[in-house]
C-alpha cells in the first residue's frame, strides 16, 4: 500500500482509543521533551557563555610568576609592565601587586581574623579598561586618588562587608590605617579571583606597607589577530635574563573549557532522557500487543477480505510508529516551552539546535516503528479461522 493509504488506516486505530493512545504517546513525549530540554538549556548557556567571551573579548592575557625548582615563586621585574607595554601588538597593560599581611575590617574593633576572605591588591588605574570592566557605583583608582588611602571594592569583597554602594563617606581599617572607599566594581568575569579584592594605589602601598613594585600579576591586551604571536613573547619581554620564570596563560580559555565541561555534562542528562525513551517504547510495545489481542476479529476478518500478513503487520507497524512521532512532536514543544522558560529567568538567548527540530519527530517515529515490530509480526501471523474463531 501506498504510504499516505497505509497511514489513513492507522489512524482509525489510533482513533478509537484515544486515551490510550495518548498515554502511550505521552512516555515518549517525556523522553523526547527532557533531551529537547536538555540539548536546548546546554545550547542557550553556551551561546550566552559564548557571547560574553565574544563581549569581554578572547585578546586578553595574563602574565604571572611561574615557580622555582624547589616550589618557590618567582619575582617579576619591577620594569615588566611598562616593557609589555612598549611591544608593538599589545594596545594596553595593567598590573596588580599583591599586599601581604593586610587585613580589610570594617572597624578596629572586628578581631583580626574575622578578614571573609578578602585580600589587598595595589592597582594602576588602567585596570578596569584593559579587563573591559565596568563600576557598580563610584569611580576606580584614578592619577590623584591613587596617592592618597582609597580604596576599591571588588564585587564580592562588597557583599562580604555589606557596603551595596558608595556614599556617606564609607571607610574601611585596612593594615592599621582607615580607608575611604571610592568605588565598586563589577564583577570580573575573566578573573573572578579580583571579586573578592579590594585595590589601593600602587604609590600609596608603596609609602604605608612598603610594597616592592614587583607586579603578582599582569593583564595584557593583545591585538586580536596577533594574540598567538604576543603571547610567544611574553615571558622574554617580561623577564629577559629569566623567561623560563613567566607563565602566561589566555582567560578566555579557561570559560570556553568550562563550555566544554557543561557538554559533557549535558552527554550524562542525554543518557537518562534516553533511559525515559526505552521505557515509552516498551510502554508502546505493551499497548500495541493488548491491541493485537483485542482486535483479533478485525485481523480475521481482514485477512478473510483478502489482506494478506504483509497488509497486516504493515498497518499494526504504521499504528506504532504514527503513535510515537506523534509523541515526539508533542515532546518537541514540551521540551521547546521548557527552554523557553529557562532562557527567560536566566536572561539568556533561547536557542533550540536545528537538529534537534528535526531529530525529535524522526527518533519517535524510528522507536515507534522498533517497538512496534513484535506486535506487528504477531498480528500477522494469526489465521483467518483462529482470528475470527476468537470473537
Amino acid at each position: 500500500m501506498p504510504p499516505h493509504e497505509l497511514f489513513g488506516l492507522a489512524l482509525p486505530g489510533l482513533r478509537t482509543r484515544k486515551l490510550r493512545a495518548s498515554l502511550s504517546a505521552l512516555g515518549i513525549a517525556i523522553g523526547i521533551g527532557a533531551m529537547v530540554a536538555v540539548v536546548g538549556v546546554s545550547a542557550s548557556s553556551q551561546a550566552n557563555l559564548l557571547a560574553l567571551i565574544d563581549s569581554l573579548g578572547t585578546n586578553l592575557l595574563t602574565v604571572t610568576p611561574g615557580q622555582t625548582f624547589l616550589g618557590q615563586n618567582e619575582v617579576l621585574p619591577d620594569t615588566a609592565t611598562a616593557m609589555i607595554r612598549h611591544m608593538p601588538a599589545v594596545s594596553g597593560a595593567s598590573a596588580v601587586y599583591q599586599v601581604s599581611g593586610a587585613t580589610v575590617l570594617r572597624s578596629p574593633y572586628v578581631p583580626s581574623t574575622q578578614t571573609g576572605g578578602i585580600g589587598v591588591d595595589a592597582a594602576d588605574p588602567r585596570l578596569p579598561s584593559v579587563l573591559s570592566d565596568q563600576m557598580v557605583s563610584g569611580h576606580f583608582l584614578g592619577a590623584a586618588s591613587e596617592n592618597f588611602p582609597t580604596v576599591v571594592l571588588g564585587a564580592q569583597a562588597a557583599t562580604t562587608l555589606d557596603i551595596p554602594s558608595v556614599g556617606g563617606h564609607i571607610q574601611l581599617f585596612i593594615g592599621g590605617r582607615w580607608f575611604t572607599v571610592i568605588g565598586i566594581l563589577k564583577p570580573v568575569v575573566l578573573d573572578p579571583t579580583l571579586d573578592s579584592t579590594v585595590f589601593i594605589g600602587l604609590p600609596t602601598a608603596e609609602r604605608i606597607f612598603q610594597l616592592q613594585p614587583n607586579p603578582s600579576e599582569i593583564y595584557v591586551r593583545a591585538n586580536v589577530n596577533d594574540v598567538t604571536t604576543v603571547s610567544n613573547l611574553l615571558a622574554p619581554t617580561t623577564d629577559p635574563q629569566n623567561p623560563d620564570g613567566v607563565s602566561v596563560s589566555r582567560p578566555s580559555n579557561v570559560l570556553e573549557a568550562r563550555a566544554a565541561a557543561k557538554g559533557q555534562f549535558t552527554t550524562l542528562l542525554l543518557g537518562l532522557g534516553a533511559v525515559a525513551l526505552l521505557v515509552g517504547a516498551i510502554g508502546i510495545a505493551n499497548i500495541m500487543v493488548i491491541s493485537v489481542l483485542e482486535r483479533r476479529s478485525e485481523i480475521g476478518l481482514r485477512r478473510a477480505l483478502g489482506a494478506t500478513r504483509r497488509h497486516i503487520s504493515s498497518q499494526f507497524l504504521a499504528e506504532s510508529a504514527l503513535l510515537a512521532a506523534l509523541g515526539g512532536i508533542a515532546g518537541l514543544i514540551l521540551g521547546a516551552l521548557a527552554t523557553l522558560i529557562y532562557a527567560l529567568a536566566q536572561g539568556q538567548p533561547w536557542v533550540v539546535p536545528l537538529y534537534a527540530l528535526v531529530a525529535a519527530p524522526v527518533a519517535g517515529f524510528v522507536i515507534g516503528a522498533l517497538a512496534g515490530l513484535y506486535p506487528a509480526s504477531k498480528a500477522a501471523r494469526l489465521s483467518p479461522t483462529e482470528a475470527l474463531r476468537a470473537t
